[in-house]
């Protein structure tokens, strides 16, 4: 009875008599290392499949450690014998340690060595098949039976289970009877695989064979003035009389001729064939004619979305300029320029899709809409070329096609979601298809003809427009969407959504009434969104509640201000500035964020123990992290001109953003915290009802950031009334609603001591 250390086999069987090599993972290099520090490198191999150990094991001794050509650290092995495994016991290291008895070979019988001729026989002949002369020469040279059959764990058509079974089997003559039954099995096996393959490749040349003979049969045809193949006239007929520019003309009849010299047979005849359908099926020279009635247009657009006064008079522009171009003959089929990208960004909900929609109505125009969300592929832009199969034209000549019309309107959604895989960049794609001065001939992979694209009405929607690739922005003119105002989302729900979620829940308005207190009501405490769909699905609930009441009760349910937490339940969202900003060292700032602005509280705190320094928490980026260390470097150097003791702040100061799962950076919340320092430092809590969004310097300036109109939006659904800003952001006021306005007191300021002053009460 020996103790030894185990070392697992997960994939392989060691035999004895084998040497193997064994990769070395956290397990088998414990193993190997007891055993080393042993002194007798010898360790119980054993076989684990589907997580548990067999009851036998063989005995090995360690001959080598080292790496494999990969780099990778292993260690070869040898088989001495079998050996059952016993009890574990207590050993060195993080090895496991058992007790192992080991099994003595029988001695050879008569029976076992007649055994050990047969299987030796038909294994020569499975080796004889395989063409392995050099192991039947390692094998004639085995004369001992037990050897013998412990060789076959090389084998490499013996499963690992097969080989699990050997290991097992004390008994010499046992072992010989099964791999005498395993190798005839799987000679047996061989010749059904032979006649297979013999079948396939009778087969293949007897195609080989139709395929010679029909080559032949044309050529006689054509001899005969027969050589045209059904179909391949009908081709060059529909493109002659098809209306197409002359180029693609040309390019259809050349394809048309290889399509007649072709063999039905072929494969690119098929192609031929599909290539020509599309070309055929595109509208080269189709197009609808324009609204130029501009008030008509503008009724449309105001009758569909409610605010969003940017982007409807940037689409009246583009008419009224191309009712003019019209009028003076200069818009010509294939002139640069004409065309136009409109890049509509803005957080979800907001009517982005739905827009285009609108816009295609008020110019009398087709829709088509191409989704881009998760797109990695460049010949999902461009197509694929035809030499491979299954190839097709891109998403752009696929859009043109479904419109019908060389003008249509097309949406390109969620273009900030597009990324570079491995079979190239979309976006890159993208540019020469935007770019009003190239897209007139725009050239897709698959039709390998030039297509004008240059009055197609592109427009590109996005979330974040940071997301999209800087060229590609370049040859959009943005246009951004930053949300409804609270009157905005009353007036959407009335007019548009209340009706809609109506019809979809089979009510009318004698069945359901709701009263625009009760919307103001969800859209301020039940949804606090920058767009409109939680406001929706709330109409939704609020009518499958009223359809279950209508069916014990057939009476008109009017929704109001009163009965409204009865049918989505209490208030959500309400003001809490007052409540985080209570004490001192909270302040309470503005970001912007994938779903539109956001108010965002930051907390300081001064520990009593600690070396003096800042701990930072709640997943910033570095931009976020390096705000802070200048916030509190400007109070130590500079706030004693606004009554902050710098000595106050020589302690260990935690500065914490809640949502700490949620990540966070950007250059704007500077002086935000330089406000929560001050406000620890000195004492004196922020006032609620105050937010603030800046970038500070180390010299106390206050700089500039974007997406003012967001943020006062956000404050504006938070319920604060006075708003800081850099003074250098005043213009963007001109973005925000008047109503915003009128009822936000907005500072703008350019050191950071007057908001300090501002801020604190």
């Amino acid at each position: 009875m020996a103790t030894l250390p185990v070392l697992p086999l997960a994939d392989s069987v060691l035999l004895p008599g084998m040497a193997v090599p064994v990769t070395l993972d956290p397990a088998t290099q414990a193993a190997v290392d007891a055993a080393r520090t042993a002194g007798d490198s010898k360790v119980l191999a054993v076989p684990r499949l589907d997580g548990e150990y067999g009851p036998v094991g063989t005995i090995a001794v360690i001959e080598q450690v080292g790496r494999l050509p990969s780099g990778e650290p292993a260690a070869v092995i040898r088989g001495l014998t079998r050996a059952r495994i016993g009890s574990g016991v207590p050993g060195p290291g993080a090895a496991l340690w058992v007790e192992a008895e080991a099994v003595p070979e029988t001695p050879a019988t008569e029976r076992i060595r007649e055994l050990a001729r047969e299987y030796k026989k038909v294994l020569i002949g499975l080796l004889q098949r395989r063409s392995a002369w050099q192991v039947i020469d390692a094998v004639e040279r085995i004369t001992e039976p037990a050897e013998l059959a412990d060789s076959a764990g090389y084998a490499p058509w013996l499963s690992l289970e097969q080989k699990v079974e050997l290991l097992a089997a004390a008994d010499v003559a046992e072992r010989l009877e099964k791999l005498t039954t395993w190798v005839r099995d799987h000679l047996a096996e061989l010749d059904v695989s032979e006649k297979i393959s013999e079948d396939v490749r009778e087969s293949v040349e007897k195609t080989q064979r139709e395929f010679l003979l029909r080559q032949q049969l044309a050529a006689i045809r054509k001899e005969l003035g027969e050589d045209e193949p059904e179909g391949a006239g009908d081709y060059r007929s529909r493109i002659e009389q098809a209306d197409l520019p002359e180029a693609v003309r040309e390019s259809a009849l050349r394809e048309a001729g290889k399509l007649e010299r072709a063999s039905d047979a072929s494969p690119e005849a098929g192609w031929i064939r599909t290539w020509l359908d599309t070309i055929l099926d595109m509208p080269w020279n189709t197009r609808t004619t324009d609204n130029t009635d501009l008030p008509s247009a503008r009724d449309i657009l105001n009758a569909d979305h409610a605010g969003l006064a940017d982007v409807k008079d940037r689409i009246l522009e583009y008419l009224a300029v191309r009712n003019r171009r019209a009028a003076k003959g200069l818009d010509v089929v294939g002139g640069r320029g004409s065309g136009a990208v409109l890049a509509l960004a803005g957080p979800p909900g907001v009517g982005k899709t739905s827009l285009g929609e609108s816009v295609a109505r008020a110019l009398g125009r087709k829709f088509v809409r191409v989704a881009l969300g998760g797109v990695r592929d460049e010949a999902e832009i461009r197509g694929h070329r035809r030499t491979y199969v299954g190839a097709l034209p891109g998403r752009i000549v696929r859009a043109i096609r479904e419109a019908g019309t060389m003008n249509p309107v097309v949406l390109l959604d969620e273009v900030d979601k597009i990324s570079a895989g491995y079979a190239g960049d979309p976006a890159a794609a993208l540019l020469e298809v935007l770019d009003p001065a190239q897209n007139h001939t725009f050239r897709d992979h698959y039709l390998e003809v030039d297509l004008d694209l240059s009055d197609v009405l592109f427009l590109a929607t996005a979330n974040v427009v940071e997301a999209i690739p800087g060229p590609l922005l370049d040859r959009m003119e943005l246009v951004t969407l930053d949300g409804y105002t609270e009157a905005e989302k009353v007036a959407i729900g009335r007019d548009h959504l209340w009706p809609r979620q109506l019809d979809r829940a089979g009510l009318t308005t004698a069945d359901v009434t709701i009263t625009d207190a009760a919307l103001g009501r969800i859209a301020a405490e039940h949804t606090r969104e920058a767009g409109v769909r939680q406001l929706e699905r709330s109409l939704a609930r609020i009518l499958r509640k009223a359809a279950v009441r209508l069916a014990d009760d057939p009476a008109t349910i009017a929704v109001t201000e009163e009965n409204l937490s009865s049918y989505i339940g209490r208030p959500r969202f309400t003001p809490e500035s007052a409540e985080r900003t209570a004490v001192p060292g909270v302040s309470t700032g503005l970001a912007v964020t994938g779903a539109g602005g956001d108010v965002l509280f930051i907390e300081a705190t001064a520990l009593a123990k600690g070396e003096p320094g800042l701990t930072l928490t709640g997943q910033l980026g570095d931009v976020m992290k390096e705000s802070a260390h200048i916030a509190l470097s400007y109070l130590k150097s500079h706030g004693a001109g606004s009554a902050v003791d710098p000595e106050a702040l020589e302690r260990r100061i935690h500065l914490h953003v809640p949502a700490g799962a949620i990540p966070k950076d950007g250059p704007s919340a500077g002086i935000t915290m330089v406000t929560a320092l001050a406000s620890l430092a000195t004492g004196r809590p922020a006032r609620p009802e105050v937010g603030m969004t800046g970038e500070v310097t180390l010299n106390g300036r206050v700089l500039p950031i974007g997406g003012v109109k967001q943020k006062l939006l956000a404050a504006h659904r938070a319920g604060l009334t006075e708003v800081i800003i850099p003074a250098r952001n005043e213009p963007d006021l001109d973005d925000v609603p008047e109503e915003i306005r009128k009822e936000l007191t907005i500072h703008p300021v350019a050191d950071v001591a007057d908001v300090i002053r501002l801020a604190l009460t």
